[in-house]
């Protein structure tokens, strides 16, 4: 069904009034619910105005702040997929604040119990739209993803009225830390309002990534008390530093979950419309995304209110672009996935949302799920098998080397399958969802043992290893060689091509004591301890970032021809021949890439030399006839030795600079 010339959903100022809009094909009679400042008592219920699908009302004296909800009555029939029950107070879908977090209880799960007192309340808002700029990000950019609450909560220079909220990345120590390390664009993990899984509260436990929203514009109360107007002084001031903004917003489900879940929004104005339900099974909700239920993404009522809201945090925040957690449930139908989906098509065709930074986490699920490498050629996307594939060269799995240099290269691969000719990974090594990069070399085995599941959470197979202890050592060397592994790996991202990805925290050995599912964890396992950060990490990661910004073949995507563009070689400067690429026990390479050197301002050469082995190896470049070879991040001479898992940077430096040094 189309929805081409139905008017503005939600709440629209008119010249006489305002408007109140909810889209329900089902629903028998939608009630406006309105309530005092407090949020607590309801004031007046007033019978919304049916055209076709489209329920609406037009008040006058309707002033900002005003606080709403909706009731919607029909049939009550779960296995008929029909959910109608004017006990329960509902969240319009396209609310942009609320007046308060969501917290589970059982009686949004029971027919006929009211629950105005436990449901937040719509704030009726207003917020002069931005001109839209160009994003910020550039191709081959630092992507910095954040937490906000852990990242902020503990950090001494952020004021604490300030801790743990949006406002407080705007904050002078949080923009010098940015900048420092070069980041590119912030990814601001779930700021909408969200609410916790049903089996946390009795653990005692609370969701701290909000990846189980209800409204898709409305942002959480606690990440964001001043609403709209605080992430946009935000973003404003993460532009001035030159930082932009990707929000990670979730399409794929919502905080409803399955048929026992809670009725808060879109389940009470017409489930059958806005999520996926078996074919001839209307009371079966399909779970494409292991959360419950699937929003119906190819629906045009869904597509709609995505579209809408994707332009709503242009316009009212002025952000770069979106992350879509689960993205090929924005792409599917009752067939499976579809490159050319009608909303990947609309969000390419809108002029608010063409030119945004779109990622896509490439996988759901659900059969046929997994797509890396098949989005359109407008998204960038999480690239999980050369995360994979890094950690497994690292960990010193055998015939290791050629997948290795696929990664390093821009997995083409996955990434020239639909004829494109340049890559759109985003490669990283470790994300929210996982060990942190600490973890991955302190711990082999997952240890998730607080999240109240018996361990069984979580991924079991995560290519990691502790280097002679499992987790916290008091000991010496361990904790050296787990510096060691970290620099190399923190090396190896910086070196692939595309968009890179750290997670906060990362460039100075968070630890989440092995715990690769913290999703549950809004505590000190995922607070940020900003006293207990490496900082001969930190001043690593600052220096790989800045040598990546130096050379322009980190800014390049076209996949590498071979022609001069990039050589692959062995230690003793060789190229690698067929046996050393085939041979299960190849080790180490060096990956010669030519180059602009933007600080001399003309072509040059860069070697990075990588030696995963546990001991120090001789190792030789090609003679340089103009200058010499230097280390690209300190300016020394170059070694004799590739240390012991390690990744050394070299570049040609040509003689009347080197003498200008002397």
């Amino acid at each position: 069904m189309p929805t081409t010339g139905i008017p503005p959903l939600g709440v629209t100022r008119t010249p006489d009034g305002t408007r109140f809009a909810v889209w329900s094909h089902n629903a028998a009679r939608i009630d406006l619910c309105l309530f005092d400042e407090a949020g607590n008592t309801e004031l007046s219920r007033l019978p919304m105005l049916r055209d076709g699908d489209v329920h609406s009302i037009e008040l006058p004296d309707i002033a900002a702040g005003t606080r709403y909800g909706l009731r919607a009555d029909g049939v009550y029939s779960p296995d008929h997929g029909l959910w109608f029950d004017p006990s329960k107070l509902l969240v319009d879908p396209y609310a942009a604040q609320l007046d308060r977090p969501f917290r589970h209880d059982q009686r949004l799960t029971v027919f006929g119990e009211e629950t105005a007192d436990l449901v937040p309340k719509a704030i009726v808002t207003e917020v002069k739209p931005l001109e839209p700029r160009p994003p910020l990000f550039q191709a081959g950019g630092l992507i910095y993803e954040i937490a906000v609450k852990p990242f902020t909560i503990l950090h001494p220079g952020v004021p604490e009225r300030k801790r743990g909220t949006v406002a407080a990345l705007a904050e002078p120590v949080i923009i010098d830390h940015l900048t420092s390390l070069g980041v590119s664009a912030v990814e601001l993990m779930p700021v909408v309002a969200w609410i916790d899984e049903r089996h946390l509260p009795p653990l005692g436990l609370h969701n701290g990534w909000g990846y189980n929203p209800i409204a898709p514009m409305a942002l959480g109360p606690r990440l964001v008390p001043g609403g709209i107007e605080e992430l946009r002084r935000t973003v404003e001031v993460l532009h001035q530093a030159g930082i932009g903004v990707v929000l990670d917003l979730v399409f794929n489900h919502s905080g409803e979950s399955d048929r026992f879940g809670a009725t808060l929004s879109m389940r009470g104005l017409d489930n059958l419309t806005y999520y996926r339900h078996a074919a001839g099974r209307p009371g079966e909700l399909i779970n494409d995304t292991g959360c419950g239920n699937t929003i119906a993404c190819d629906h045009p009522v869904v597509q709609r209110l995505i579209l809408d809201s994707l332009r709503h945090f242009v316009l009212a925040a002025g952000v770069d672009g979106f992350r879509f957690d689960l993205a090929s449930i924005l792409g599917r139908d009752m067939g499976g996935f579809r490159r050319d989906a009608a909303l990947f098509s609309a969000i390419s065709a809108d002029p608010i949302l063409c030119g945004r930074v779109l990622i896509a986490e490439p996988w759901d699920t659900g059969p046929g799920g997994y797509q890396l490498g098949n989005f359109p050629h407008s998204f960038l996307e999480w690239n999980d098998r050369a995360r994979d594939d890094i950690r497994r060269y690292w960990r010193g799995d055998r015939h290791a080397v050629g997948v290795l240099a696929t990664a390093l290269a821009g997995s083409s691969d996955s990434f020239s399958r639909w004829g494109e000719t340049a890559t759109r990974s985003v490669n990283f090594i470790a994300a929210h969802d996982g060990f942190t990069l600490m973890d991955l070399v302190s711990y082999a085995r997952k240890h998730n043992e607080a999240n109240g599941e018996g361990n069984r959470d979580g991924h079991d197979e995560n290519f990691s290893w502790n280097n002679g202890a499992e987790g916290a050592t008091g000991d010496p060397e361990i904790a050296a060689f787990r510096q060691r592994d970290v620099m190399a790996l923190l090396g190896t991202l910086f070196t692939s091509r595309g968009a890179i990805m750290l997670t906060a925290g990362d460039e100075g050995g968070r630890s989440q004591g092995g715990n690769n599912n913290a999703y549950a964890q809004d505590n000190a396992v995922t607070w940020l301890d900003w006293s207990k950060l490496d900082d001969k990490l930190v001043e690593h990661t600052a220096r790989l970032s800045a040598m990546r910004r130096r050379f322009s073949v980190f800014g390049e995507t076209g996949f590498f021809t071979g022609n001069g563009d990039v050589a692959w070689l062995r230690l003793d400067g060789e190229p690698l021949t067929v046996e050393d690429w085939e041979h299960p026990a190849t080790d180490n390479l060096v990956v010669m890439l030519a180059t602009e050197d933007r600080r001399q301002k003309r072509p040059t050469r860069l070697a990075v030399v990588i030696n995963r082995s546990h001991a120090p190896h001789p190792f030789r470049l090609p003679s340089s006839i103009e200058g010499e070879w230097r280390d690209a991040l300190s300016d020394l001479t170059v070694p004799s030795f590739a240390p012991a898992r390690s990744v050394t940077f070299l570049v040609e430096v040509f003689e009347s600079i080197s003498r200008k040094r002397i």
